[in-house]
């Protein structure tokens, strides 16, 4: 799976789509900026986060997710607002590298 979830982030990312994802504690609606791989060699995607479940309570937010930990990955072809204020390229999370960015 971690292919096609690659693959559709990058898509999402390139193309300034949302995607529909599900990590615990739910469904959330995301705007991925950037997919790299952290220092242990995770990937790793920040994304703004429109909609959906947190268990932080902040709904509405700047989110790191890991990829290991999402449970679906939907495209969609609803556009992003992408990039949204506050983001910053080479996220320093992602230490292991880029693999793609807005």
């Amino acid at each position: 799976m971690t292919d096609f979830y690659t693959a559709a982030i990058t898509a999402a990312i390139q193309n300034r789509r949302t995607l529909r994802v599900f990590y615990a504690p739910g469904w959330r609606q995301i705007e991925p900026h950037a997919l790299g791989r952290g220092s242990e060699g995770q990937l790793l995607i920040r994304a703004f986060q429109t909609t959906g479940a947190s268990k932080s309570g902040e709904h509405e937010n700047w989110k790191l997710f890991r990829v290991d930990r999402l449970k679906s990955v939907e495209p969609s072809d609803e556009p992003s607002e992408a990039p949204r204020p506050g983001y910053k390229r080479d996220d320093n999370h992602m230490k292991g590298g880029i693999i793609a960015q807005i």
